[in-house]
């Protein structure tokens, strides 16, 4: 039994191409919406790649640039094919290929809902990308005069003002690590020689943050330097003085901005993917009323669409049956390449004897 199996006549035939025709112009525009959006998010993605770790967050906004292309692509074709059905002459030229073009189609709208899954999904891989690179970032912000990371103090410092935010998963990140530059210590200060030989990796480390860090929120002047040091400052409690500096981390800011912009990308795209759906299926239908014409010397004579010749379990058993025969007539061309094979070589053998 035929799947959503439905009866036209001219009149609605007419209709369902026009408004095929219509949907596909839609489309078209949609394609471009999905293009700018993973260009847009590209450009996001590229302002930022310095604290990236690696080049597999692009995965996303290239899917969505190649989803827009060939959108543009599909739908710009199916257009003209549905504006050419209108007149038998010329929808004889697309006979020939229609069904290979909805075969592409099912796969194409298999591949949009698959970038649908990644822009919900990739939260864990971009989360794991934001802490290698920002670790990695902030252990260069002090090589300012070491070229190749030199614009380094500045991505950060743009970042944590921009996001507000400190260090990696917060501001205690910084008491890790050396982020002055040996530039600016006096080698010859005893504080400055006691803190480089406590530490095992020679380090000098200091429980204070860049100045990107500070809260302008605060109502004091912002405290940077000892500041878990009660006793270096004056009516100061490290413990409850939350507005002297960003609580929040810079991974979890970033992971919430992108994370939020590949969300809603990624609703825009499934909607773009249900329209897709009934273009495709809207095209089935126009094709095979089409072609059920029984006398194509009457163009007003009624005549029967359907999605699927078959019922869904016939259908797919038909497939595989079709994908076995395949996989045999490789094995018998296989299996006579190899007969002829061995008759060259007994034939030669024969011939030396």
């Amino acid at each position: 039994m035929a799947v959503m199996k439905v009866k036209f006549n001219q009149k609605k035939r007419v209709k369902l191409a026009q408004g095929l025709w219509l949907m596909n112009w839609f489309s078209l525009f949609a394609g471009i919406v999905v293009f700018s959006m993973g260009l847009f998010l590209k450009i996001e993605l590229r302002k930022r790649s310095e604290v990236m770790d690696n080049s597999e967050s692009h995965f996303v906004p290239n899917s969505l640039i190649l989803v827009g292309l060939l959108a543009s692509v599909f739908n710009g074709l199916a257009g003209k094919i549905c504006y050419d059905s209108l007149d038998p002459a010329k929808f004889a030229k697309w006979k020939p290929i229609l069904k290979v073009y909805l075969v592409l189609c099912v796969l194409f709208n298999l591949f949009i809902l698959f970038v649908v899954l990644i822009c919900f999904l990739l939260r864990g891989s971009l989360d794991s990308t934001l802490e290698h690179g920002l670790k990695n970032g902030m252990k260069f912000y002090r090589d300012t005069d070491t070229p190749g990371r030199c614009f380094m103090k500045k991505t950060i410092d743009m970042l944590q003002i921009e996001f507000k935010c400190c260090g990696n998963n917060g501001f205690r990140d910084w008491f890790e690590i050396q982020w002055i530059s040996n530039r600016y210590l006096d080698f010859g200060s005893k504080e400055v020689k006691d803190r480089i030989k406590s530490n095992v990796d020679g380090r000098y480390l200091v429980d204070g943050v860049p100045f990107s860090c500070c809260n302008p929120s605060s109502p004091r002047p912002c405290i940077q330097y000892q500041v878990s040091n009660n006793s270096a400052h004056y009516s100061y409690d490290f413990q409850t003085e939350e507005l002297n500096l960003w609580n929040r981390g810079c991974r979890e800011a970033l992971l919430k901005y992108y994370s939020n912009m590949m969300s809603s990308m990624g609703i825009i795209v499934l909607f773009v993917w249900l329209f897709e759906m009934s273009v495709m299926i809207g095209l089935r239908l126009l094709h095979t009323s089409l072609e059920s014409i029984a006398n194509p010397e009457d163009p007003e004579c009624e005549s029967e669409g359907w999605v699927l010749e078959k019922s869904l379990k016939d259908t797919f058993k038909s497939t595989l049956e079709n994908l076995k025969n395949i996989g045999k007539m490789n094995q018998v061309d296989a299996g006579t390449e190899g007969a002829e094979g061995d008759g060259a070589k007994t034939q030669a053998v024969s011939t030396v004897s």
